[in-house]
């Protein structure tokens, strides 16, 4: 279970609560000690999967001889 922490502290305290989430640790910030929200570190593309995914769009083949009036049907499909 992550540390939990009032809103009131939360706000008053989050620069520090910021190094801290830089660092890797999670929070769990309460309103009235309920739960309301997380405050945890962004989880990113790590530099292998980033240069799967270029490499997955370079390597996308381009559609092509499709009619307007086609992509205007599918988008009014909600496709």
């Amino acid at each position: 279970m992550n540390p939990e922490i009032g809103s009131y502290d939360a706000k008053t305290r989050l620069p520090e609560l910021l190094r801290e989430v830089q660092t890797g640790q999670r929070f769990t910030i309460t309103l009235r000690g309920k739960p309301v929200a997380e405050l945890a570190p962004v989880q990113g593309m790590g530099e292998n999967e980033l240069q799967a995914a270029i490499a997955e769009m370079r390597a996308f083949s381009k559609i092509q001889g499709l009619r307007d009036a086609d992509v205007q049907q599918w988008i009014a499909e909600g496709r």
